[in-house]
């Protein structure tokens, strides 16, 4: 018996050790699996940099056909859109002027352009955009001019647009707009030039607000466009 108590004392001792020290294995074994995980974070971090403008235009950009590479400029990686070319910022490196006129870039006016809230000046004039424009072009609460004329852009003049208080200049001639004008366009207060001619829109032409200024050659060339309409006789989108 006194040979084997020698033997069984030992054991107790050493036996918590190595479950105080258990635990802790895995804690240690973790490091080399997140170390990869975050120097894989960090290596897409620049892609992460951009601010939400340049997110917008990036990602609108993803969808239109660039022949001549004059968006080959448009780098998601950097900080920030404003030294892209045909993108004007302010000093606070807000986007407030998007120039891509004549520019012979196709596709359709991304939804994403509504996120440029600071935008004063949206100029695609005389490219091939096709398709509606979008009704998110409204939120363009800062907005002084619209010029897309000269394209291929199909359906109706978004009722949106009435949201534009500071809209001054919208020309959308040249393309193959239908339906009748929005009469909520009435109350652009500050709306000093406008150009639908050359569509197929319909109805009659508001005489209300600032159209009671628009020359008739504003609305030349819509085939079912029936002149100024006669309040009360009859409705305003006659013939659409």
């Amino acid at each position: 018996m006194d040979g084997v108590s020698p033997l069984r004392l030992p054991f107790p001792s050493p036996l918590p050790s190595p479950l105080l020290i258990f635990p802790r294995y895995p804690r240690m074994a973790s490091l080399p699996v997140l170390l990869p995980c975050l120097l894989l974070l960090l290596a897409a971090s620049p892609a992460l940099s951009t601010n939400p403008e340049g997110e917008a235009l990036h990602a609108w950009r993803a969808r239109l056909t660039d022949p001549t590479n004059v968006l080959q400029s448009w780098d998601p990686t950097l900080v920030n859109p404003c030294t892209w070319f045909h993108v004007t910022c302010d000093s606070q490196n807000r986007v407030i002027r998007l120039d891509l006129g004549n520019s012979n870039v196709s596709g359709s006016i991304g939804p994403e352009l509504g996120g440029l809230e600071h935008l004063q000046y949206l100029e695609l004039y005389r490219n091939n955009f096709q398709g509606k424009i979008p009704a998110e072009l409204g939120n363009l609460r800062s907005l002084i001019s619209m010029d897309l004329y000269g394209n291929q852009l199909q359906g109706e003049i978004p009722k949106s647009f009435a949201k534009l208080k500071s809209l001054r200049f919208l020309r959308l001639n040249n393309n193959r707009l239908s339906g009748s004008i929005p009469r909520e366009l009435v109350f652009l207060s500050n709306l000093k030039v406008l150009d639908l001619s050359n569509n197929d829109l319909c109805g009659t032409i508001p005489i209300d607000g600032p159209f009671a200024n628009f020359p008739l050659q504003s609305f030349d060339n819509n085939s079912r466009l029936n002149g100024p309409e006669l309040q009360g006789l009859v409705p305003y989108d006659i013939g659409c």
